[in-house]
């Protein structure tokens, strides 16, 4: 398979190309009627990254609602592993098309077979009573070191085998508001915070933003579950992977601009971890809300 060399940590891209693949990436083909297919990452290897699959899923059901319709929640069941090897498949199902409300069911599939269950429900544009909680208070972005930056800068504290993927460059920056070293993990709360943003300008279609965001909320999430017990998939035979994953989308926003992911995890057990997170614009805005349940099995050595 040709390696492409951004996803190998090879070469230098701008950001506008960065985040130029990562729209790319995020655009379905229509090959029929509520049928359509996910590009594969160029050079990607292993296993599709979570945030790909329900993204171009969203961006594949809502070629089929009215434009005016948004997304204000989307609920997956990863089934399988998908393989970088090839495309998705998405099937839409127009579960039901109301005056306020439409819902869509997407089935991902890859070689026959699903590898990822979704509902997405839509909404018409209405007011209503307004309440939020409060975003927590954590420094700002601005005099935080990206993640990026920080292991260019320490790259002996990484392991050799993991240097290529912790240094390839990314259409995500993200600036973690706790310093951790996934080499050498600590116990600490299970609570994290990370800024987070499309390192170039992405247009305003309202829409797309939603899809980026769908993407990037897979990142931070899952691990937040791991802290508590001071274990990394660096370090330790750490078998982890998404089950469910929900996001609920509430306000506008720009994912081109600093958003926080502050996340927890209220409870692990029986080879599973829960998770949770909300999004909140600089301001002080909450935008989004996800939840999420993986695998966090220790593996016998």
């Amino acid at each position: 398979m040709e390696k492409d060399e951004d996803a190998l940590g090879k070469g230098l891209k701008t950001p506008e190309e960065l985040v130029a693949k990562l729209c790319d990436l995020l655009t379905v083909e229509e090959l029929d009627t509520d049928l359509y297919r996910g590009p594969r990452l160029p050079g990607g290897v292993g296993r599709v990254f979570g945030g790909q699959v329900i993204a171009q899923a969203l961006v594949a059901a809502n070629h089929s609602v009215d434009d005016e319709l948004l997304a204000h929640s989307l609920h997956a069941y990863f089934m399988r592993p998908g393989n970088e090897n090839y495309p998705i498949i998405y099937r839409i199902e127009r579960d039901r098309d109301g005056r306020s409300f439409s819902t869509r069911r997407i089935i991902a599939l890859q070689r026959g077979k699903p590898i990822l269950n979704m509902a997405a429900n839509y909404q018409r544009p209405e007011d209503g009573l307004a309440h939020q909680f409060a975003m927590p208070d954590v420094p700002g972005p601005e005099n935080l070191q990206s993640e990026a930056d920080y292991w260019r800068e320490n790259i002996e504290l990484i392991p050799e085998p993991f240097r290529k993927r912790m240094l390839r460059q990314r259409s995500i920056e993200l600036r973690p508001v706790e310093r951790r070293n996934p080499a050498k993990p600590q116990k600490s709360e299970p609570f994290s915070y990370t800024w987070f943003r499309a390192v170039a300008p992405i247009g305003d279609d309202r829409r797309l933003h939603q899809a980026i965001l769908s993407y990037a909320s897979d990142m931070s999430l899952l691990g937040t579950s791991t802290l508590k017990h001071g274990i990394s998939w660096m370090r330790d035979p750490l078998q982890m992977a998404s089950l469910d994953h929900s996001l609920w989308l509430h306000e506008d926003f720009r994912a081109d601009e600093w958003l926080l992911y502050a996340t927890d995890a209220p409870w692990s057990g029986h080879a599973r971890g829960f998770n949770r997170g909300q999004i909140f614009t600089q301001d002080g805005r909450l935008v989004a809300s996800a939840a999420q349940e993986g695998l966090m099995r220790l593996r016998c050595q």
